[in-house]
């Protein structure tokens, strides 16, 4: 009897895990089929979800009209770049919240993530005028210091979750051995969280790469990453939804591969320290 209640609520909420995952699933399913419509078709009144004349011309457009590649190597460079600027700063700072704590710390910890809660545009002026004034305004490297900055919090938490599930004897082991805090963080403590550093790192890559508000702000052309490749297609003139559906496939379909092939890593560093 038991075991027919376990298989029934195993199916329930088998079911409802496909059924949440196509919910929110489909509006990017919706985009990369609109993506092969014309715009006759995109905006038709009836739109049709597989039955139409499927075409690359949006594609096409899209290449031929703007520099895709350019774009995504900024994507690449600013995403990557700031993820692993991150991890230099979040690392020690995790560490030391961690293994030696003050009264102060979770004090500290609130800050950081309440510093989250703060809307973008209410410190978009200071940060404008700083990027002016250092000839930071559509660099790259601007771009990376200002994602660093604003999922710095994150990441110090993430890598604070997971030190705390280590245990302190293993570094004070290391330590009666000699070792120095940079020989402790570097040869014990960073492969025993791998697992927790990998997940940060991906989780921090997703993060920048769909970032919006910051990239079109600092950005115009030349470190201008996918966002703002999106936000080209948004003018005056109207909505293309076609060429805005292409251009959006483009810039997404790098990070849903990648998500789909570092799910395992993710999804266990993420749970890093839940299962004792």
């Amino acid at each position: 009897m038991s075991i027919n209640k376990s298989n029934k609520s195993k199916l329930i909420y088998t079911f409802l895990a496909w059924t949440i995952s196509s919910l929110i699933f489909f509006p990017i399913l919706w985009t990369l089929i609109t993506s092969f419509k014309t715009e006759a078709e995109a905006i038709s009144s009836s739109p049709s979800l597989f039955m139409f004349d499927w075409t690359l011309e949006n594609y096409e457009e899209v290449l031929a009209r703007s520099p895709y590649f350019n774009h995504f190597w900024n994507s690449i460079v600013i995403s990557l770049g700031s993820s692993i600027l991150g991890l230099l700063i979040a690392i020690p700072a995790a560490w030391s919240m961690a293994f030696v704590q003050t009264k102060r710390t979770k004090n500290l910890l609130m800050w950081m993530l309440s510093t989250k809660m703060l809307p973008p545009v209410g410190v978009l002026i200071p940060i404008y005028l700083l990027f002016r004034n250092f000839g930071l305004l559509d660099t790259k490297l601007g771009l990376v210091i200002v994602m660093t900055l604003i999922n710095l919090p994150i990441m110090v938490w993430m890598l604070y979750t997971y030190f705390r599930e280590i245990p302190s004897e293993v570094l004070e082991a290391s330590r009666m051995d000699g070792a120095s805090i940079g020989e402790e963080i570097l040869y014990v403590l960073l492969p025993i969280a791998l697992p927790g550093i990998a997940s940060t790192l991906l989780l921090n890559v997703i993060l920048a790469w769909n970032e919006a508000f910051w990239t079109l702000i600092l950005t115009a052309a030349d470190a201008a990453p996918l966002t703002a490749f999106i936000a080209s297609y948004s003018s005056p003139e109207g909505l293309f939804y076609a060429k805005l559906s292409a251009a959006s496939a483009m810039a997404i379909v790098p990070i849903l591969i990648l998500g789909w092939f570092s799910q395992k890593q993710l999804v266990r560093g993420l749970s890093f320290g839940a299962v004792k």
